[in-house]
């Protein structure tokens, strides 16, 4: 059984290999309609302040892209598909909710971080 001391230092180091991973996610949008570039706004500024410099984004016109959806398995657009860090997540649908991009990708509000 480990101290407590070594404990605070296992989760000190959990937390700080997390603050330093990086996150592959892929945007499927449907065209240039509103709601894709809600989304696409919506994703950006979660990513810029929650994952400044610790983030790969891929924005997937599956308009333009066909093929895209079958290869990934989308059935909807948008859809926001986190690869990394696993576990691999999908979120479908609405991207204007920032709680649910924030629970999606795993991330605390910056006031908890």
């Amino acid at each position: 059984m480990k101290k407590p001391s070594d404990q605070y230092r296992a989760f000190e180091k959990a937390a700080k290999l997390t603050e330093k991973q990086q996150y592959v996610l892929t945007l499927y949008v449907a065209g240039i309609s509103p709601r894709s570039q809600q989304a696409i706004r919506s994703v950006k500024e979660i990513c810029e302040q929650h994952l400044k410099d610790r983030y790969q984004l891929e924005i997937v016109d599956i308009y333009q892209h066909p093929e895209a959806l079958k290869d990934a398995q989308i059935i909807a657009a948008p859809t926001l598909i986190k690869t990394l860090p696993l576990p691999l997540r999908r979120l479908i649908g609405d991207m204007t909710s920032r709680d649910k991009l924030i629970l999606g990708l795993d991330l605390r509000p910056a006031d908890e971080q």
